[in-house]
């Protein structure tokens, strides 16, 4: 009985107020095609117009090196599905700061865009990617109200950033239990949902 309710009683604590650099953890029932298992960080909030963030944890099928011409590094660099919005779009984030001119440091250590031909010389001199640039097609978006809304029925927990590129190690469920485990004790009855629960 004590695990039935570990398992099965959301208690979501409130006291994180959501805004910009603060990252969504999708419940475990979540079952949206870009949403199932997904950590969000928000880039833009303007509550009365629109909220903007991308998805940390879904890769796709293309690499780098098949969107861009100029990288020439031999490693795949990986591409995210950022969300269902403007999937014709390249948006980055990185931990490399000041490195990168005109970048939005949007939660501690971790910046927005930038100048790409300075990113470009970064990576084509084999500076290390994982943990410290991920690339995303396409962004997700919520209209005014709906994103707090959503949060109000548990779709969401809010928690603040991890210091530096701890959200730009790692993807897929692996991302969203270490999320889930940074949340704390409360949502420890999460990690026990797979993402595809006919696969149990």
């Amino acid at each position: 009985m004590k695990r039935r309710s570990l398992l099965f009683d959301i208690d979501i604590p409130t006291g994180v107020e959501v805004g910009v650099g603060r990252v969504l953890v999708a419940e475990p029932f979540l079952r949206e095609e870009f949403f199932n298992h997904s950590v969000v960080l928000i880039v833009d909030y303007a509550p009365s117009e629109s909220v903007m963030g991308v998805v940390l944890n879904n890769p796709s099928e293309h690499k780098l090196q098949d969107l861009l011409d100029g990288v020439t590094v031999d490693e795949p660099i990986p591409v995210y599905t950022g969300g269902p919005i403007g999937s014709d779009s390249l948006y980055f984030l990185h931990t490399l700061g000041d490195i990168i001119p005109d970048a939005r440091e949007i939660a501690p250590g971790i910046w927005l865009g930038g100048n790409f031909e300075e990113l470009f010389k970064v990576i084509n001199e084999g500076y290390e990617i994982e943990g410290s640039v991920r690339f995303f097609l396409g962004y997700s978006g919520w209209s005014p109200g709906q994103l707090e809304e959503e949060i109000g029925r548990n779709v969401w927990a809010v928690a603040e950033a991890p210091q530096g590129g701890e959200l730009l190690k790692g993807d897929g469920t692996a991302l969203w239990h270490e999320s889930v485990r940074r949340l704390g004790e409360k949502f420890r009855g999460w990690i026990y949902h797979p993402k595809n629960p006919q696969a149990n």
